[in-house]
């Protein structure tokens, strides 16, 4: 009997000797195959999700222009509002580049997904690049003039107002041709389409990538404002 109860004492030391060695910290790190598995639960959606993601990301810019809109229209008194507004944009408007970019090459590069899915009208892939055109004109062109002051107007101030003008004129046209898309874009009550590879449907990725631009574009803003100083004492 006491030879058993050594023996028993001897295999439980074993075990735990074992179960606190090296193995074990290796065996609670994530696999790289679980690592990539919730790659691909962020990034599942396919053409839906696509789509899903650059309609709710163009319905918050159409929210935030609309504000943008007002301070234009009373630029005098809300002018820091306008810049403020100006570089908060730049997340949400490089997100909706990323996701329409996106759709573009995976169609161009023959996916069979996106190739199901069709192109957009024709009308819309012609103003296409005038939209991203204007787009990184009148942003840079913004920021350019924030950073360098008011000692940069002229040229430069003349160039921004009329990429927004051509921005704004393009932007209308490229909404007009995607709202009858809203609803089944945004429809909720089931994913449409869902992913095929069984990794579901990618809300997650969705939410953090929105989320991730609106807090970027705010942080961004905020870190600007030391800048609208010299624009608001030369504007008094």
């Amino acid at each position: 009997m006491a030879v058993d109860d050594h023996t028993r004492a001897s295999r439980r030391t074993s075990h735990e000797r074992n179960l606190t060695g090296p193995e074990a910290p290796a065996a609670s790190r994530p696999s790289s195959s679980s690592v990539r598995a919730l790659g691909r639960h962020l990034t599942a959606g396919g053409t839906t999700g696509n789509e899903r993601l650059t309609a709710v990301t163009g319905i918050v810019l159409l929210v935030l222009l609309a504000a943008l809109g007002v301070t234009i229209l009373r630029i005098r008194p809300l002018l820091s509002e306008h810049m403020f507004l100006g570089i908060l944009l730049i997340g949400p408007v490089a997100l909706k580049m990323a996701s329409t970019g996106y759709r573009f090459v995976r169609y161009y590069t023959s996916n069979p997904r996106y190739l199901r899915k069709g192109a957009p009208p024709a009308i819309l892939r012609m103003i296409a690049p005038i939209v991203v055109a204007s787009t990184v004109v009148v942003f840079a062109s913004g920021v350019a003039l924030l950073l360098l002051g008011p000692s940069s107007r002229g040229s430069l101030l003349l160039i921004h107002k009329a990429s927004f003008i051509v921005w704004i004129a393009a932007t209308a046209i490229h909404v007009l041709g995607h709202l009858s898309d809203l609803p089944r874009a945004l429809k909720t009550k089931r994913e449409i389409q869902p992913a095929l590879d069984g990794y579901g449907t990618g809300r997650a990725g969705r939410v953090l990538s929105l989320s991730g631009a609106l807090v970027t574009g705010l942080v961004l803003a905020v870190l600007y404002v030391p800048q609208f100083g010299p624009w608001l004492h030369a504007h008094h």
